[in-house]
C-alpha cells in the first residue's frame, strides 16, 4: 500500500484513535491555563499586598520621618532654653552667692545687735529694778503713815468715817507695789475698814434733826406741878412732918421769883443741856457718851415734867427710838494691819540686804516703843 493511497479499512479505525489523545490533552492544558490564572492571581494579589505594604511602610516611614524632624526641632529648642537656663542658673548662683555672702554678714550684724540689746536690757533691768524698789518704798512709807493717821484719828476723836477713808487710801496705796509679798496685806487692811464702817452710828443727819426738834419743844413741854399741896391721902411721918414744917419754914429766891418758875427754868436747861451733849457727842463719834446723854435726858423728862401731857409721851417716844438706834457695840481694834506692814517690810529689808537691815529695824522698834 501506497503512502499517498490511504486504506479504506483504516481511516474509520483511526479516527476514534486519533480523537482520544486530543481529549486527554485538552483537560491538561484547561487545568494548567486555571491553575497559570489562579497563581497570577496569587501573585498579583501576593503583588498588591507587597505593594500595599510597601506604601503603607512608606506612609509609616515619612510619618516617622515627620515625627522625628518635629522631635529634633523640639529637642534643639530645648537645648536652646538649657543653654539659656544654664545661663540663668549661672547668674542664679552667682546671685545666691552674693545672698549667702550678705546673709552671714546680716547674721553677724544681727548677732552684735543682740548682743548690744541683751546688754542693754541688763541695764535698764538694773534701773527698772532700783526705780521699783525705790517706787515701792515711798508707797510702804504712804501706806504705813495711813494706817497710822488712821488709828490716832479714832483713838482720838473717834471718827470711823475719817479712819475708814484713811484705811481705803492705804489699800490703794498697797494696791500699786509690785512685789507679791504684801499681797496678804490687802486682806487685813479691808477687814479693820470694813469693822469701821459696821462701828459708825447709820441716819446721823436723821438723828441731829431729831434732836434739834426736840430742843425746840422743850419751852412748851409742861413740868410736874411742884407747888401743889399734898394729898390728904398721904398720912406718913415725912409728910406729916412736912406739913408741919410749912407754916413755921418758907423758902424763897433772893431775886423774889416763885419756885416753881425757878425749878421749870432749870429743869428746861438741864434737859437742854443733855440734848447739846447728845449732839456733839453724836458729832464726836462717840457712841457711849451719846447713849449716856439721851438716857440722861429721858430720865430728866421722866422726873421733872408731866408724864401724862402727849407733847411729854412724844419727847419721850422720840428719845426712846434715838437710843435704840445708837451703836452700843464696843471700840474697833485697829493697829494689826500696821503692826503686819511693819514685819513684812522688817522681812523684806533682811531678805535683800541681812547687813543692813539689823541696823534699820532697831529704830522702828525703838520708834514704836517710844510710841
Amino acid at each position: 500500500m501506497s503512502e499517498h493511497e490511504p486504506a479504506p479499512s483504516a481511516t474509520p479505525a483511526s479516527t476514534p484513535r486519533a480523537t482520544k489523545p486530543a481529549s486527554r490533552d485538552a483537560a491538561p492544558r484547561g487545568g494548567s491555563i486555571a491553575l497559570a490564572l489562579l497563581l497570577a492571581l496569587l501573585a498579583l494579589l501576593a503583588a498588591g499586598y507587597v505593594g500595599w505594604r510597601q506604601w503603607q511602610q512608606k506612609v509609616g516611614v515619612d510619618t516617622a520621618v515627620l515625627s522625628t524632624m518635629d522631635l529634633l526641632n523640639r529637642v534643639n529648642a530645648l537645648e536652646h532654653k538649657l543653654d539659656s537656663l544654664k545661663g540663668g542658673g549661672a547668674s542664679l548662683a552667682q546671685r545666691l552667692d552674693a545672698a549667702d555672702q550678705l546673709d552671714r554678714s546680716l547674721q553677724a550684724a544681727q548677732q552684735s545687735q543682740g548682743d548690744r540689746l541683751r546688754q542693754l536690757e541688763d541695764a535698764v533691768g538694773k534701773l527698772s529694778e532700783n526705780t521699783l524698789s525705790a517706787r515701792d518704798a515711798t508707797l510702804l512709807d504712804e501706806t504705813e503713815s495711813l494706817l497710822r493717821m488712821a488709828r490716832e484719828r479714832y483713838e482720838l476723836f473717834h471718827d470711823a468715817q475719817g479712819a475708814a477713808a484713811a484705811y481705803a487710801l492705804a489699800a490703794q496705796a498697797l494696791a500699786a507695789v509690785n512685789d507679791s509679798a504684801f499681797a496678804g496685806l490687802r486682806q487685813s487692811i479691808e477687814a479693820e475698814r470694813r469693822a469701821l464702817l459696821a462701828s459708825q452710828p447709820t441716819g446721823q443727819a436723821q438723828a441731829l434733826a431729831m434732836l434739834t426738834t426736840l430742843r425746840g419743844m422743850l419751852p412748851t413741854l409742861p413740868l410736874k406741878p411742884l407747888d401743889a399741896p399734898a394729898s390728904a391721902s398721904s398720912t406718913s411721918a415725912w409728910s406729916r412732918i412736912g406739913r408741919a414744917l410749912a407754916g413755921v419754914v418758907s423758902v424763897q429766891r433772893d431775886n423774889g421769883a416763885p419756885l416753881a418758875v425757878a425749878d421749870a427754868r432749870f429743869a428746861r436747861e438741864l434737859l437742854a443741856l443733855d440734848l447739846a451733849q447728845a449732839q456733839a457727842a453724836l458729832l464726836a463719834h462717840d457712841p457711849k457718851a451719846f447713849a449716856t446723854a439721851l438716857q440722861r435726858a429721858d430720865a430728866g423728862l421722866a422726873s421733872q415734867f408731866d408724864e401724862h401731857a402727849e407733847s411729854v409721851q412724844q419727847a419721850r417716844n422720840t428719845l426712846r427710838q434715838l437710843i435704840d438706834a445708837a451703836p452700843n457695840n464696843a471700840p474697833v481694834q485697829l493697829g494689826a494691819a500696821l503692826t503686819e506692814l511693819r514685819n513684812l517690810r522688817a522681812v523684806h529689808a533682811l531678805s535683800n540686804n541681812p547687813a543692813p537691815a539689823a541696823s534699820a529695824t532697831v529704830p522702828a522698834h525703838a520708834a514704836g516703843a517710844a510710841r
